[in-house]
């Protein structure tokens, strides 16, 4: 036991070291590509911020993968159960091929990477995560049996496994995504998820789980360092995509193959935030009859600044809201179904409060017509410039109302 927590703690400070050491390098990879954030209507930065963050992360997570194979192979460490070149992991339950699953990181990572320098448009970057997610399925990283925990049925899933997973993989990478709002805001709720999923991943006893998890602690928590507000390098959607991506294959190591449901849900809670806020965008994006895909200012941390929090503020509010939702989804693994369910039914019950006070379910995009191109545009109605444009409007309608003398 001891040197198998010797190892974890190699892992998190390999991960930590070099994250922390390339961020400025990949701070000047941005400036040097233009892959660059600068000010506008919708972004919350006032001056020019480079992305690209990811290429940290992604450096940092992948040495200490490489240091925990290396330990595993030749210094005894008890972090991969078959040390073959194939680095294959089975059991009486799974079979996981981490080269695929790496090989599926990577590529989001560069989906992501070529995001940040070209803009992909919504389909190139979804097809990459689909690809990404289809290598890490074909190398094994698959639900296919839920256990229905109060009857304790197995519901086989069969071939719906695959593009189940998928979608999955997909969705918890977006989910990060979309967070990725404020300074420090989607690495700080993925460092909080992270060193969750580590804790239960050592209770469920998959060591593979926490090994990749405290890597990625590692990483996002030296990131932080030039993330927190004030910012001086964002995620990107190298980075954010990432993590996603990192944090879904770590809620599935720990399940594959068969899975109870209750066990299924856990990770869902984790990122409940992040669900959350895309769930309620899904919804308010409906109610205004716009694209699902249309952006808006409505998300929760548009909402917490327009309530009057700054930008730290904003950001510790949602690591607490997240450190609670981590503290339960504990505590759900530690108790019978009944209460299990319990503790789910109030997390979910206090978040929607939560959500309904912020009103995130209001739509914030109206359509508007403009007289001057006589088109239907969609506008922000919270956006101070539209309040300056209809009150320009409003005045001339007055002035064509007065009798002309």
């Amino acid at each position: 036991m001891p040197r198998q927590w010797n190892a974890y703690l190699s892992l998190f400070l390999v991960a930590f070291a070099v994250a922390y050491v390339t961020t400025p390098l990949a701070r000047r990879i941005a400036w040097r590509l233009d892959a660059v954030d600068y000010p506008s209507k919708r972004r919350i930065n006032k001056e020019p911020i480079p992305r690209m963050g990811g290429i940290a992360i992604f450096l940092g997570m992948f040495s200490a993968l490489a240091t925990q194979w290396l330990g595993t192979r030749f210094l005894g460490w008890p972090l991969v159960l078959d040390t073959t070149p194939q680095l294959v992991v089975s059991s009486s339950h799974l079979h996981v091929n981490y080269l695929y699953i790496a090989i599926s990181f990577v590529i989001v990572f560069v989906t992501g990477l070529l995001d940040d320098k070209y803009q992909l448009n919504p389909k190139q970057k979804l097809l990459g995560q689909l690809i990404a997610a289809a290598v890490a399925v074909a190398g094994g990283l698959v639900v296919g049996v839920i256990v229905n925990p109060v009857t304790d049925s197995l519901i086989d899933l069969g071939w719906l496994a695959y593009p189940l997973t998928m979608i999955y993989l997909v969705a918890y990478s977006n989910i990060i995504n979309l967070i990725d709002g404020l300074d420090g805001l989607a690495t700080g709720i993925s460092c909080i998820s992270s060193l969750t999923m580590f804790a239960l991943s050592i209770m469920a006893g998959r060591i593979d789980a926490a090994a990749l998890s405290i890597s990625v602690t590692g990483a996002t928590l030296a990131f932080l360092r030039y993330n927190f507000n004030p910012a001086s390098i964002f995620l990107g959607d190298s980075g954010a995509l990432l993590l996603g991506f990192v944090l879904g294959t770590v809620s599935l190591l720990s399940v594959t193959r068969v899975a109870g449901l209750t066990t299924l849900i856990v990770p869902l809670v984790i990122a409940g935030i992040p669900i959350m806020d895309t769930f309620s965008a899904i919804v308010r994006r409906s109610r205004a009859h716009v694209s699902i895909g249309q952006a808006d200012r409505g998300h929760i941390h548009h909402r917490l600044i327009a309530e009057g929090f700054d930008q730290k503020q904003a950001v510790l509010l949602m690591y607490s809201w997240t450190a609670i939702l981590c503290v339960g989804s504990f505590a759900m693994t530690q108790v019978t179904v009944w209460p299990r369910i319990a503790i789910f039914v109030i997390l979910i019950a206090a978040s929607a409060i939560f959500a309904v006070y912020l009103r995130l379910f209001q739509p914030v995009l109206l359509h508007h017509y403009n007289p001057e191109t006589g088109a239907d545009e969609l506008i922000d109605p919270q956006n101070p410039a539209f309040e300056a444009e209809e009150a320009k409007l409003e005045s001339e309608k007055l002035a064509d109302r007065l009798p002309r003398i």
